[in-house]
C-alpha cells in the first residue's frame, strides 16, 4: 500500500515538473533542448507522410465508393471484424432493370433486343467495377491503412516518450542551474548540486536512448515510401485494366448497335410511318407509274411527324444517288474500323481520311462519307472531324 502511494506521488511530481517546464518554455522563461536539423527534417517528413497518406486514403475511398452511407457501413463491418456483405453495383442494377423491361416490352422487338444488349454490357461493366474495387482495396487501401494504424501509431507513441524525456532533461538542467547559483552563496548546497548532476546524467542517458529509437523509426519512413510507391503502381495497373475493359465493352456494344441500326429503322419506323401517312391525293399518279419514273438526283425533303424529322427518307436514301452540297464538306479521320451493314453504308478503316457532309433530314448520328468513287453513310462516333 505504501509503495503504491509513493509511486502515485512520484508520478504526480514528474507530471507537475513536466507541466512547469512546458509552461515556462512557452512563456520564454526556460531554455529548451533543440533537436539537430536532421532529426527535425525527419519529423517534418514523417508528419507530411502521415497527412498526405490520410488525404489520399480518404479520397480513394470516395472514388471507389461515392455513397457515404455505404462507406460508413463498410467501416463498421471492418471495426467489428466482420466480412463486408457483397453489394450490387450500379451497373449491375441498371442491367437488371433493362432486362426486366425487355421482357415486358417483348425480347423479340427491336427495343427489347437493344435493351438486352445494352443491359448485358452494363452487367459486364458492373462486374469489372467490382473487380477493380476489390483489387484497389487490397493492393492500395489496405497498405495505407496499415501504415496509419500500425507504424504511425508506434512513431507517435515514441515521439511522446521522447518529448517527456526532453522535458525531464530540461527540468534537471534548470534544477542544476539553480543549485549551482545557490552553491555560490552557501556551501550547504553542495549536496543539492551533486544530486542535480546525478539526475541530469540519468535523464540525459534516457533522452539519448529515446532519441535514437525515435530516429530509427523516423528513418523507416523511407521504406514506407518505397512500399507505397509499389502499391501505387499496382493501383494504376488495376485502374488501367478496368478502363480498358470498359472501353472494349462499350466499343463492342457500339458496333452491335451500329450494325443493327439500319435494320431497326427500316424494319420498324418505316412500317410505322407508312401506316400513319395520309392516303395519296386523287391526282397522284398510280404506284406502278411512279415506279417507272426516271430517278431525280435531288435531295428529298423530309417531312415531319409531330415536329420530329421523319426517318423514311433517310432509310430509303441511296447515298450513291446524291451529290455533295456546294459548301459544308469536311475532312474526317477514321478512329476505328467499321464494317458496313448494307450497301447504303461505307466501310471504314482506322486512320484513313475521308470527306464527309450532312444532308437535310439525316439522323445527326450519321454523315455521308466519300472515299474516291465510293460513297455511303458513316457513323459520326467513328470519326474525328477536322476543321
Amino acid at each position: 500500500m505504501d509503495f503504491n502511494v509513493k509511486k502515485l506521488a512520484s508520478d504526480a511530481g514528474v507530471f507537475f515538473s513536466r507541466a512547469m517546464q512546458f509552461t515556462e518554455e512557452k512563456l520564454g522563461q526556460a531554455e529548451k533542448t533543440e533537436l539537430d536539423a536532421h532529426f527535425e527534417n525527419l519529423l517534418a517528413r514523417a508528419d507530411c507522410t502521415k497527412n498526405w497518406t490520410e488525404k489520399i486514403l480518404r479520397q480513394t475511398e470516395v472514388l471507389l465508393q461515392p455513397n457515404p452511407s455505404a462507406r460508413v457501413e463498410e467501416f463498421l463491418y471492418e471495426k467489428l471484424d466482420r466480412k463486408v456483405p457483397s453489394r450490387v453495383t450500379n451497373g449491375e442494377l441498371l442491367a437488371q432493370y433493362m432486362t426486366e423491361a425487355a421482357n415486358d416490352f417483348g425480347p423479340g422487338t427491336p427495343y427489347g433486343k437493344t435493351l438486352i444488349k445494352v443491359g448485358e454490357t452494363q452487367r459486364r461493366l458492373g462486374a469489372a467495377e467490382r473487380d477493380f474495387i476489390h483489387s484497389a482495396s487490397i493492393n492500395f487501401l489496405t497498405p495505407l491503412r496499415n501504415f496509419l494504424e500500425g507504424d504511425w501509431r508506434t512513431i507517435s507513441k515514441e515521439r511522446r516518450i521522447l518529448q517527456n524525456r526532453r522535458l525531464d532533461l530540461d527540468a534537471c538542467k534548470a534544477r542544476l542551474k539553480k543549485a549551482k547559483a545557490a552553491e555560490a552563496k552557501a556551501a550547504l548546497w553542495s549536496d543539492e548540486v551533486e544530486k542535480a548532476e546525478h539526475e541530469l546524467r540519468l535523464t540525459q542517458t534516457e533522452f539519448d536512448r529515446q532519441a535514437e529509437v525515435t530516429r530509427l523509426l523516423l528513418e523507416g519512413i523511407s521504406s514506407t515510401h518505397v512500399n507505397h510507391l509499389r502499391c501505387l503502381h499496382e493501383f494504376v495497373e488495376s485502374q488501367t485494366n478496368y478502363y480498358a475493359q470498359c472501353y472494349q465493352y462499350m466499343l463492342d456494344l457500339q458496333k452491335q448497335l451500329g450494325s443493327s441500326k439500319g435494320e431497326i429503322f427500316s424494319g420498324t419506323f418505316i412500317g410505322n410511318a407508312e401506316s400513319t401517312s395520309p392516303p395519296p391525293a386523287a391526282t397522284s399518279p398510280p404506284a406502278v407509274a411512279a415506279a417507272t419514273l426516271p430517278a431525280v438526283p435531288t435531295i428529298p425533303v423530309v417531312p415531319t411527324i409531330g415536329g420530329v424529322p421523319n426517318t423514311v427518307a433517310e432509310s430509303v436514301l441511296n447515298p450513291n444517288e446524291v451529290k455533295p452540297p456546294a459548301s459544308g464538306t469536311r475532312k474526317a479521320r477514321v478512329l476505328y474500323d467499321y464494317e458496313a451493314a448494307d450497301s447504303t453504308e461505307l466501310a471504314l478503316l482506322a486512320d484513313e481520311m475521308i470527306t464527309v457532309y450532312s444532308l437535310p433530314g439525316m439522323d445527326p448520328d450519321w454523315l455521308i462519307g466519300e472515299r474516291g468513287n465510293q460513297k455511303g453513310k458513316v457513323p459520326v462516333t467513328y470519326l474525328e472531324l477536322l476543321s
